[in-house]
């Protein structure tokens, strides 16, 4: 017999006596149990697994948790891409935010993401950089991606979403809408309230030359917190100065060059309402500035009351919105949309003044501040101290 003959056969495992050549081989990658695998091993079909799975009325209970069981046992993992293909529903949301830098749209967000994980919900965040067109591409982006649900903080492009809406079919809730106008569903401050009881305050506390630094991009915030302060004025009975009424951007940086120009005037003020709590840090920056001190010789207040605001030198009287809880209101109405209920096209959620010591009567150094209200009814400011 030929060599090679003879090397064939003992490595092919013949009589020989040579050894069964053994050749690795790959292994398998594990395959995750699917519905099929279920049906095989609790012999029935398909379709009841799936409806057994999803609690369906249908299936007997006894056999529903024998299912059920089976599937714990297996390690099974309902696939959502698949769920999603039978019943049209991705069960996730689209969060729209102008940056996650911004502390306002933090906090909202928060709120927004623990009610939709209540519910089984995951959500999306997408930023728009406070570009009008850029949030209008993102909105289009979620959409064209099945989220069940959109909703847009602080938008810039608000009730010109309408007939972007009757194109997309998806659900959206905006949060402080910044648009002038009224779109169809919305969770808003009551902001001219809010503004109205931070003036009435430092009217109360004996100023009268009370300055405004607002926002000039022209949001509806900005022109509802102005009316505020103006309506406040007028109650009353002093006359609006418009020279008292100046704008920054909503940042610092803004603010404080703002409060220079009304640091500058003939007759500066003793008191200054600010749009929010960014704008009175600048301004508290720039009347220290100039050597003055707040409150004793100015008097500030703010509007959100976010994170750092109990925290500054002195601490911001501010108009305080309930961001979190806002953000789960959203998600609460959207998840009435979602599903098809009744839901309340426009919450207003009211504002509450907290007293700080940034503020204190004018031409004297703050004493004990007086105990308000505290709390909030209906779309009325309450005011309390923090």
């Amino acid at each position: 017999m030929a060599e090679k003959d003879v090397k064939k056969k003992t490595s092919s495992g013949a009589p020989g006596g040579g050894r069964r050549e053994v050749r690795p081989t790959k292994q398998q990658p594990s395959r995750q149990v699917s519905i099929k695998d279920i049906a095989r091993l609790a012999r029935v079909s398909h379709p009841t697994v799936s409806r057994a799975l999803q609690n369906s009325p249908l299936v007997n209970p006894a056999t529903a948790a024998k299912i059920r069981k089976i599937a714990e046992a297996a390690g099974y993992r309902p696939s959502a891409v698949a769920r999603g293909l039978v019943t049209r529903r991705t069960r996730t949301v689209g969060l729209v935010v102008t940056t996650v830098a911004d502390p306002f749209a933090s906090a909202v967000a928060c709120g927004i993401e623990q009610a939709a994980n209540d519910h089984g919900y995951a959500v999306f965040l997408a930023n728009s950089n406070a570009d009008a067109e850029h949030e209008r591409k993102v909105v289009q982006a979620l959409a064209e991606r099945r989220v069940d649900g959109i909703i847009v903080t602080s938008s810039r492009v608000g009730s010109d979403y309408l007939p972007m809406l009757a194109q997309l079919n998806v659900p959206m809730v905006l949060v402080n809408d910044q648009y002038p106008g009224e779109f169809v569903h919305s969770v808003m401050i009551a902001n001219e309230e809010g503004s109205r009881a931070a003036t009435e305050y430092l009217i109360g506390m004996g100023h009268r030359r009370v300055a405004y630094v607002g926002d000039r991009s022209g949001y509806q915030t900005e022109t509802e917190r102005l009316e505020g302060y103006k309506r406040a004025l007028a109650k009353a009975g002093i006359e609006f100065d418009a020279k008292l009424a100046v704008h920054g951007d909503g940042r610092p940086e803004g603010a404080a060059e703002a409060m220079e120009a009304l640091l500058q005037l003939a007759e500066p003020p003793t008191a200054v309402c600010c749009y929010n709590d960014m704008t009175a840090l600048g301004a508290m920056r720039a009347i220290r500035a100039r050597g003055l001190r707040v409150p004793e010789d100015l008097s500030v207040t703010g509007f959100d009351d976010l994170f750092f605001a109990e925290y500054l030198e002195p601490p911001l009287t501010t108009v305080r919105q309930p961001m979190r809880r806002m953000g789960e209101m959203a998600m609460e109405n959207l998840l009435k949309l979602m599903s098809g209920e009744d839901s309340v096209a426009q919450v207003k959620v009211g504002a509450e003044l907290i007293v700080r010591k940034s503020t204190g009567r004018v031409g004297m150094k703050p004493g004990p501040q007086m105990r308000g209200t505290g709390g909030t009814q209906g779309l009325g400011a309450g005011r309390r101290n923090g």
